[in-house]
């Protein structure tokens, strides 16, 4: 007596027919033979419904494979050789080597194959091929229609990146996510004002805030990252420095970043050959900020030394000669007190063969830039309306009151499906274990939509929620007191140093001023 599982599988990725395919049939089907056929006994089914033919990791898959090594499984019955798999290499070698070994029998109904009454025929690896090629020629298709809507500039991907969330009106179009679009323009503010990237990450883990992976599931998507680990906020290096680098954020949908063909696994694709296109959805990140940033993550400034200070044009100071960055060297007084000083990056590793000195102390370069900064702003004849205009362009920061409305429409349902769910416990409908687990869920989520709703609201009050205070004290005063790393960024965007103790500033706001 043969205990024979019958194995089902459908995938449309692959082209299979929902009607002649579908598992409901193939169970019939298979049912049927086994009935019918001496020797053999129903020891039931494995099914992998959604699972592509060409790779053999499927699940049920996987779990009849563990029942043959019990021996709880003599025999494997499928529809035909596509049900079964799709890769002719790996499919041989199942059929061939590894069920034989383990004198497991093999069954096709519809090809009439049976191992038990003879081995397999030359045309047994020819079918396999045919349908490895159909598979193909499927996969092919696919792709190309993907790469159509992606060059349509649609959103195509299972999950929006964080900040956005999918529209509900328009397939493939992105809507900004208030409460996640705070916490993305917070992580660009604080990169400029000279945060690194895993302070960053500690500030925000500290504060309680969800990473991208746990802010999605509680939103209640099924979005899973092996990166992530634990329960609670998981923010690092790595998570900080992707959104610093995302072009998603400027308004443009950018796809097409990894490529993978049948057989192989997924692999990267240069970056000039990713499809861009611009202007797609509403930016989080103005085109200023996001110039500034994108400078300085490819200044690669090093680390200060211990007690030498910040050095406030790390990735903006350059050699007015072979244009490499300045680094600093910390000099020890006769007093016992550090002084720094700004030498040619190619001077300080490879002598003078490559370039000179350049030498500059910074204290000297931190005055003229401050003296020359007031003296621009002195110029300028509306200062209030100059810093709102620069700093808060038109469109940021300004929430849609049909999003707003969302949100609270959302925010109310959560409310009357705790109700309901405390209800039916009540009535004895759920028990004591699942109303916890539930009552945990819509809490849960009902605090992420409490947080997307202030957000919402505290937006259209640029000043207040900024996190840049000389920006206040620019205001307040019409003047620069003290340079910083966020006035810094935000009004340079280049300085060039020269032999001579000559410099040159190019300032990111002169075609506003002259």
């Amino acid at each position: 007596m043969y205990y024979t599982a019958a194995y089902i599988r459908l995938s449309r990725e692959d082209g299979d027919k929902e009607e002649s395919d579908s598992v409901a049939n193939q169970r019939k089907l298979l049912q049927d033979y086994i009935g019918r056929t001496e020797g053999l006994v129903y020891a039931g089914e494995y099914v992998d419904d959604g699972f592509s033919g060409t790779d053999f990791c499927r699940p049920a898959f996987q779990d009849m494979l563990r029942d043959i090594r019990n021996g709880t499984i003599t025999c494997v019955a499928v529809k035909d050789l596509s049900r079964f798999g799709r890769d002719y290499i790996d499919a041989g070698a199942y059929l061939e080597r590894y069920f034989p070994k383990l004198g497991v029998r093999f069954i096709s109904v519809a090809e009439g194959i049976d191992s038990l009454y003879r081995e397999y025929d030359m045309m047994l690896p020819i079918r396999n091929i045919f349908n490895e090629q159909y598979a193909r020629d499927i996969s092919q298709k696919i792709q190309a229609a993907i790469r159509i809507r992606q060059e349509s500039g649609d959103f195509i991907g299972a999950f929006a990146c964080y900040g956005y969330r999918k529209s509900g009106a328009v397939k493939g179009r992105l809507v900004v996510d208030p409460y996640a679009a705070g916490v993305v323009r917070r992580i660009f503010s604080l990169y400029l004002q000279g945060v690194g990237k895993r302070e960053i990450a500690d500030i925000l883990n500290r504060e309680g805030i969800l990473c991208p992976a746990e802010y999605k599931r509680a939103l209640g998507e099924a979005y899973f990252n092996p990166n992530c680990r634990g329960t609670g906020s998981c923010w690092t290096y790595s998570a900080v420095n992707g959104i610093l680098h995302r072009e998603m954020y400027l308004g443009n949908m950018v796809q097409g970043t990894k490529h993978q063909r049948l057989r192989e696994k997924q692999k990267a694709v240069a970056p000039e050959q990713w499809i861009r296109v611009e202007q797609t959805h509403e930016p989080i990140i103005d085109r200023q900020t996001w110039e500034r940033t994108q400078r300085l993550l490819r200044g690669k400034s090093g680390k200060p030394a211990a007690g030498s200070g910040k050095n406030l044009f790390a990735g903006l100071a350059k050699c007015g000669d072979c244009g490499r960055s300045m680094v600093k060297n910390t000099w020890r007084l006769a007093d016992g007190s550090c002084t720094g000083v700004l030498y040619c990056g190619t001077y300080k590793r490879h002598g003078r063969t490559s370039c000179t000195p350049h030498a500059l102390p910074q204290e000297v370069l931190e005055k003229v830039v401050l003296q020359d900064l007031n003296h621009l702003i002195a110029q300028i004849d509306n200062l209030r309306e100059w810093v709102y205009g620069r700093c808060f362009p038109p469109g940021e920061g300004h929430a849609e009151a049909g999003r707003k409305h969302g949100i609270r429409t959302e925010y109310h349902r959560i409310r009357r499906l705790k109700q309901a769910v405390y209800e039916d416990y009540r009535e004895g409908l759920v028990t004591k274990e699942e109303y916890g687990a539930y009552l945990a869920d819509y809490r849960k989520r009902e605090t992420v939509l409490q947080q997307q709703l202030y957000a919402a609201e505290q937006e259209g009050s640029p000043v207040e929620g900024t996190e840049s205070p000389w920006l206040r004290q620019l205001l307040e005063s019409g003047r620069i007191g003290q340079l910083d790393r966020a006035t810094v960024t935000e009004m340079i965007g280049e300085i060039r140093v020269y032999e001579g103790k000559r410099i040159r500033i190019c300032y990111n706001f002169q075609d506003c001023i002259f």
